[in-house]
């Protein structure tokens, strides 16, 4: 292949070593105590971060980057709706505790991850990063591309904790709410796959060139994207919902996600804590 050409091979080697120290913390930190995990999990957990380095890394974070908007479709689709739910169902529930611990975050964290909160972070997220200026500047600037990735994951990580009940102190959904929450997230975040449809004329100059990806002219690359971006990512929540319904229902209604944990009893005694020390600060002196 030419240089020119969309297929042209880049290892982005400092990429993959990124990753490959992160997998490597990540399973020396997970097989010992305090954070031992089971090996299924921690197989999730790097199954997470190859996924993130195939759609950032060549061909498709290339194509991503350059050619097609269909490529920027999956990467975007893996980054919120794969790799976040790997990721997080893969830490162990004392460093998520830890790491969300402080006020400040324990603060952010709970409020954000609330499902109404939650539709419009995802919401937000996926338009932000949509818009032409920024589709054009990734084209340009690796660091906006790696800027954008991280808004993607935590994005994902917001979609997916409502559902996941990963985070201690925040009030797990009921079966059927965290199937409503799923269409809800199915539908409102990705309405831009209509415009993509039914647009006339491809929107992104980013992507409006002569060089074509599998022969598709720009305009035909946008509106598969806007099919594949709808059907994919309802299919997915969908399935997700239903799969969880059924479960609850097999298991006659208890599948365990309301049990109180002892992450959760000591996250309330912590805001408990520091609700009585900010009222001791407006209390007159004796």
């Amino acid at each position: 292949m030419t240089p020119g050409s969309p297929y042209a091979f880049h290892l982005h080697p400092v990429q993959w070593i990124v990753l490959a120290a992160l997998a490597a913390t990540y399973l020396m930190a997970t097989a010992r105590e305090p954070w031992r995990i089971p090996g299924r999990r921690r197989v999730g957990g790097v199954l997470g971060l190859v996924l993130t380095g195939l759609v950032l890394g060549w061909p498709i974070g290339d194509l991503a980057a350059h050619w097609s908007l269909l490529a920027l479709v999956v990467q975007r689709l893996v980054l919120t709706l794969a790799v976040p739910p790997l990721i997080l169902l893969a830490l162990p529930g004392a460093l998520i505790g830890r790491a969300t611990a402080p006020g400040v975050v324990d603060t952010v964290v709970s409020f954000v991850v609330r499902p109404p909160v939650a539709v419009g972070v995802v919401t937000v997220s996926a338009v932000a990063t949509l818009t032409v200026g920024a589709v054009d500047l990734q084209a340009s600037s690796l660091a906006f591309r790696l800027a954008m990735a991280a808004v993607l994951l935590v994005a994902g990580c917001v979609l997916w904790a409502p559902v996941l009940g990963v985070v201690p102190g925040v009030a797990g959904l009921s079966p059927f709410g965290r199937a409503g929450y799923l269409v809800v997230q199915s539908i409102v975040p990705s309405f831009l796959s209509l415009v993509w449809i039914f647009a006339r004329h491809p929107i992104y100059p980013a992507f409006d060139h002569q060089g074509t990806v599998a022969g598709m002219s720009p305009l035909l690359d946008q509106q598969l994207s806007g099919f594949v971006a709808k059907f994919l990512t309802i299919a997915t929540l969908w399935t997700v919902a239903f799969v969880r319904l059924s479960r609850e229902h097999r298991l006659g209604g208890s599948t365990g996600d309301a049990t109180l944990t002892w992450g959760d009893v000591s996250r309330e005694l912590a805001r408990a804590e520091r609700r009585e020390r900010r009222g001791r600060r407006w209390l007159p002196p004796p």
